[in-house]
């Protein structure tokens, strides 16, 4: 029998002592993970990065890791077990008397760092912080989300220890809680460092807005110095802040926990908790089949736990009832909310009533891609589709098409603006786009879509501009088209083909790459019958040949824009419109295809061979 050990690069050193002290009569091998410490893992993340030699009959992963064992196994085709959560209980795990070790003296410093905390409900933080605490963290690292303090974590594992629980920010010093009486002069940063390695005592500090303070050499190697000795105390420092990042020094040994946003059990119980805490004030009747209750939690997707609660208290509050009629209402504050940043613009699939002229052909490709969301495809072990990228002549009906996309799946659409990624803070810009990327797989499925693709990553190509953001954000939106596993359909939209680099336009980041190209003629009717019968007017009563053949080279906008000029001229007369109207209007445009001909003749050649015509 031949066992692969996987382990992370702390663990391996003692796993192989421990191997090889215990004389087994398996076989075996180490498979060491680019990880610090093992009890991270999960394992969606080590079958991306495991290789199986050939001959493994067991995998053997650490005991803290956290996941699905066996449809790891069914992965790799071998079969997967957690072992014990302490390698030096290794032995026994196998039905062997565990050999006594001295492992010596060790100097090694680990931070625990969890970000938005919030998001998660409270138990499940204390468990995770006592897993921290338990494999050895000197200091917890505990982030929130802007404008919500999250001092109550720290209250109650203060209580569960039976230790004493001290705040600091910059305004007071450090306060013993429950007492409000600051502890010394202990405003500044360095001050306070001093002041806790003099004490010594056995406590948790929760230090507020701390990170940005550690942009400060002294600052910095206080905190390490502090760091080192409070481990002795076995006290920790919490650092509680908005979007902080660590300085490299003291983030070397810190371990990245991120957060995601609560899945649709947790909101479930964020439901039902606020429905009986407002029985208690007044009645409070639920109304929701099963399929809405799904579409209730649909619509909080994406929203933190108290923005959810916010929404839910809302609409139980307007008429004492939570029933089918509220997810409107809910939705329309969802979007209010992913708004208040300006990241990503929030469409519902409920208001998405948009019509496409034309585009059969991608019409046909939604229909055979839409299987790809179905259990019969998972049952495959088919991805869902990945995404698409619409090319072509401005004013042709990409932007549309995007929106489009979203209604024939029944999704719900998100916009990113890509201009507000940036910003001038470094390092918030690429945590703009984990933030948007994070939202985005909280709500799958849903259709992500990117405008203009080419002007929103303009600099791309050059840290000429920008010191290498948008390089950096470029990377990051690449590795994650190529590895994301939740189904978030990107659609992205661009002009100008010759600013796009070949490494995005590659088959897997995309499923398919379109063209859009002038309307044809029946395409033309189309539209006007489209931008006619939206505007309340007969399109049986015109001209429709007359009105195609006085619109060719033009655009579904420019066409769209004749039929608003025609209208708002049959309202200044005071007469309906007619075809003479249209046809005035018509005459009297001139189409993008004639103002930039070399332009829009050079793209369209381009294309010809090289993208997959949308009609």
């Amino acid at each position: 029998m031949k066992i692969l050990f996987v382990t992370g690069k702390l663990a391996a050193p003692l796993l192989r002592d421990t191997l090889d002290g215990m004389r087994a009569e398996f076989d075996h091998e180490v498979a060491v993970l680019g990880i610090s410490v093992a009890a991270l893992m999960t394992t969606d993340w080590v079958a991306r990065f495991l290789k199986v030699p050939p001959g493994v009959d067991l995998i053997l992963l650490p005991g803290h890791a956290q996941g699905d064992v066996d449809l790891l196994g069914k992965h790799f085709g071998v079969r997967a077990e957690k072992g014990p959560k302490d390698l030096r209980q290794i032995p026994e795990h196998f039905g062997m008397a565990a050999a006594r070790a001295d492992y010596g003296a060790y100097d090694v410093q680990i931070v625990a760092e969890i970000n938005n905390a919030p998001s998660l409900a409270l138990p499940e933080i204390l468990r995770r912080a006592g897993e921290f605490a338990d494999s050895g963290a000197e200091i917890i690292d505990v982030g929130c989300t802007k404008g919500r303090p999250f001092e109550a974590l720290a209250d109650v594992v203060g209580a569960e220890l039976q230790i004493p629980v001290y705040t600091w920010a910059l305004t007071r010093g450090i306060v013993r809680k429950p007492t409000a009486h600051p502890s010394g002069e202990t405003r500044e940063p360095a001050a306070l460092l001093a002041h806790l390695r003099s004490l010594r005592a056995h406590g948790i500090y929760v230090l507020k807005d701390f990170a940005r303070h550690l942009s400060e050499p002294a600052v910095c190697r206080a905190f390490r110095d502090a760091a080192q000795e409070l481990a002795q105390a076995k006290a920790s420092m919490w650092i509680v802040g908005a979007g902080h990042d660590i300085p490299a020094d003291a983030a070397a040994h810190v371990v990245h926990f991120p957060l995601e946003l609560p899945s649709k059990k947790e909101l479930g119980e964020v439901v039902m908790t606020v429905v009986r805490s407002l029985r208690d004030r007044s009645p409070a009747k639920v109304e929701l089949s099963k399929p809405d209750l799904e579409r209730l939690l649909g619509a909080l997707s994406g929203l933190t736990l108290n923005q959810a609660r916010q929404a839910v208290a809302r609409a139980v509050l307007r008429d004492g009832m939570l029933h089918a009629g509220d997810i409107p209402e809910i939705l329309a504050a969802k979007a209010e909310m992913l708004g208040h940043d300006g990241l990503l613009e929030y469409f519902p699939a409920e208001d998405n009533a948009w019509e496409l002229g034309g585009f059969a052909g991608l019409k046909a490709w939604l229909e055979r891609a839409k299987v790809g969301f179905t259990p019969e495809a998972a049952a495959l072990g088919l991805p869902p589709p990945r995404g698409l990228l619409l090319a072509g002549v401005q004013g042709c009906g990409k932007s549309l098409a995007a929106k489009f996309v979203a209604r024939s799946w029944g999704l719900a659409l998100v916009k990113l603006d890509a201009g507000r990624l940036y910003s001038k803070w470094a390092g918030e810009s690429e945590r703009n786009l984990r933030r948007v990327i994070q939202l985005a797989e909280s709500m799958a499925p849903v259709v992500l879509w990117i405008d203009e693709l080419e002007k929103s990553f303009a600099s791309f190509g050059s840290s000429e501009y920008d010191g290498g953001t948008s390089q950096r954000i470029f990377a990051t939106l690449l590795s994650w088209m190529q590895e994301k596993k939740k189904p978030v359909f990107l659609v992205a939209t661009e002009n100008d083909v010759f600013k796009l680099p070949p490494e995005l336009m590659r088959k897997g980041r995309f499923d398919e790459l379109f063209f859009v190209d002038l309307p044809s003629p029946a395409e033309r009717k189309a539209i006007f019958e489209i931008h006619l019968a939206r505007r309340k007017q007969d399109p049986a009563g015109l001209n429709l040949a007359a009105l195609v053949a006085a619109s060719d080279r033009m655009s579904g906008a420019e066409i769209e824009q004749a039929v608003v000029a025609s209208l708002y001229r049959s309202l200044y007369e005071k007469r309906p419109l007619d075809g003479p109207m249209l046809l005035g209007e018509l005459s009297n445009t001139v189409p993008l295809s004639v103002t930039r001909r070399e332009d829009v003749e050079r793209l369209r050649e381009l294309a010809r061979g090289r993208f997959v015509p949308v009609a």
